[in-house]
Order: structure tokens, then sequence, then C-alpha cells
């Protein structure tokens, strides 16, 4: 297979390009050139995709069997680059994101979606922009494969949850571990979301689908207790419960990654149905091997990077202090 990976240096990017590779694949990968390096093997084009003219520069003369876009921002960006790449791409997949869906409303592909347009630019929030671009995608490539991911975890994270935990059970002392112990998580490792999709766009696979573990593939407590156990730390979990958190204005999700309360506005988060990536391959590994090799990975790395466009996440020390106490 000759593979277009638009980006590639990043996460997610990384995950495909390394399994594409290992399959044998003749990989390419289109970037701005400003962040990451590309393994040995990878042909690199480089543009600025907001500029068409560039994008249309690149692929000019170009034909891919496949190709994976990873874009996450402006949908007008997205649009334009499925139109360019229209009659040069055999099946093209999208990193979409379970985000789409509209809040409360997410059961499993069949479920409301947010309203969007293509022509929107960086002013759209974060799940607007991806249904914009899924809808520009769509335009040129009607049979593409929409993965919607939902928490993706694994090495090379650049969003700062894992890592987060990580550190900071790493650090040591009294750690605060959040809600009911058995609290379903549900999640998908990078390098399961990269092989998923690789398969799906060099099968028959089309249209949208939930890439994500089931609700329960993990708890709030095997994942930090894999924190433990991978950082070799003496840290202890003490389990503060949704009220305490609620009353001393704790951020779910941002403050204490990975996590949100049972009840209230997210009730039901965590707890899709995945049956459709189920059945169509997707293999997810044990959470205590996603956190090991992700801790591996930050010893190599020294400080895990930290997108711009995203918030730093994590329990500030006075929080984490007053809750201890």
């Amino acid at each position: 297979m000759d593979l277009l990976v638009l980006g590639g240096t990043r996460f997610v990017g990384r995950a495909l390009v390394a399994d594409a590779l290992a399959r044998g694949w003749r990989v390419t990968a289109l970037h701005r050139g400003v962040t990451g390096r590309l393994p040995d093997g990878v042909e690199v084009l480089t543009a600025d995709r907001t500029d068409g003219a560039a994008l249309a520069a690149a692929a000019d003369g170009r034909t891919w069997d496949l190709a994976i876009d990873t874009w996450a921002g402006a949908p007008r960006v997205a649009t334009a680059t499925a139109a360019a790449l229209q009659g040069r791409v055999g099946h093209l997949g999208y990193v979409s994101s379970e985000s789409v869906y509209v809040w409360g409303e997410h059961v499993d592909e069949s479920s409301p979606v947010v309203d969007s347009d293509t022509r929107l630019g960086d002013e759209a929030a974060y799940d607007v922009a991806k249904r914009g671009s899924e809808l520009g995608i769509v335009a040129h490539f009607p049979h593409a494969v929409l993965a919607r991911a939902g928490l993706i975890l694994g090495p090379h994270e650049d969003i700062g949850r894992l890592p987060w935990w990580l550190g900071r059970i790493a650090a040591g002392g009294e750690v605060v571990a959040p809600g009911r112990p058995d609290r379903p998580l549900q999640y998908v490792d990078a390098r399961d979301l990269a092989a998923f999709l690789l398969d799906a766009v060099a099968g028959d696979v089309a249209g949208p689908v939930d890439v994500v573990s089931r609700s329960g593939h993990a708890t709030t407590r095997t994942l930090l207790e894999a924190c433990i156990a991978a950082t070799g730390s003496d840290a202890t979990l003490r389990w503060v419960d949704e009220s305490t958190l609620a009353a001393a204005g704790v951020q779910p999700w941002i403050q204490l990654p990975c996590w949100v309360p049972e009840s209230g506005e997210y009730a039901g988060f965590l707890e899709g149905d995945p049956a459709r990536a189920a059945a169509l391959g997707l293999r997810c590994r044990p959470v205590a091997e996603t956190v090991a090799d992700t801790w591996a990975w930050m010893q190599t790395e020294g400080v895990a990077p930290q997108r711009p466009d995203r918030p730093v996440h994590g329990l500030p020390a006075e929080l984490e202090r007053e809750l201890l106490g």
C-alpha cells in the first residue's frame, strides 16, 4: 500500500506512521516541518495546509492508495485538503472525535451530532470543528472512514492527561483518587486506534465508527494502580467522593484527567456502545500495557510535550492539599 499521512509527527500521527511502516507499506507524510521528526523510510512533503496553493503544489502529480487525515483545526482546511486529494487517493480516513455528538445524547454512531459548516475557520469550537471537517471530507470522499475516537491515551501523548497522573504518582505520598474506585473508564490507546484505522481504510469500511474500548475496559482504580506499578512509586491513593470534589470546586476531566462524575451533567459519559468498532476488529490492549509504555516513553522524553492549543491538565497543589487535609 502507498499511504499518505497528513501530519504524522505527533501522538496519533506518529502511531499511524509507525504501524504502517511495520506493515511494510510505503509511507508519505505531509506536514509543516515545525514539530517532531519522522522515522527513516518515510517520504516527507513539506507544506502549510492552510495555504491552498502550497498544498496543491505538494500533491501535484502524486497518487496514493490510501490517506489519513489527523486535522483538528478549521473545517475549511480539512475540506480544502479533501478537495485537493480527490482523484489522487483511493480511500481516505479521518481521525475525528466522539465530541461531535450532541452533549448528553451519545450512545452510538446513530446518535445526533452537533450542527456545523465546512466553511468555518479557527473560530470554531472543537466539537463543531471536528464535525465540520467530517462534512467537508465526506463531500469529496463519500465513503471515507470517520474514526470518532474517544479519550486517547498512550506513548507520545501531548495533551497531558496520563503523563500528569504518572508524574504525580511517581512523586509519591498521598494522591487524590477521584470518585468511586470502580467507576468504569472508556478510552483507546493511540496505537490501537492507528491499527484499527489502517485496517479500515485498507478494507471496505465506510462512515462513522466510534473507536474506543468498551466501558469498563479499565476503571479509575485499575488506571491509577497501573501508574503505581509502572513507576514503582510508594504513593498511596486517597479516595475522595464526588460530593467532596464538587464542593471544593474541582474541575472534572481537566484537573483530574480521565475522570468525570457519574451523575449530573456527566451522566452517561464514558458509557457509549462501541459495538461497531468491536465487530470491525478493534482490539484494545490492557490498561497496564498502555500505562507502562507511556511511562517508559516519558523516561526517554524527559518532559512530555504539551500542545499549546489545549489546557494544561492536573490538580493544582493547593487544591490537592485542601482535599487531602
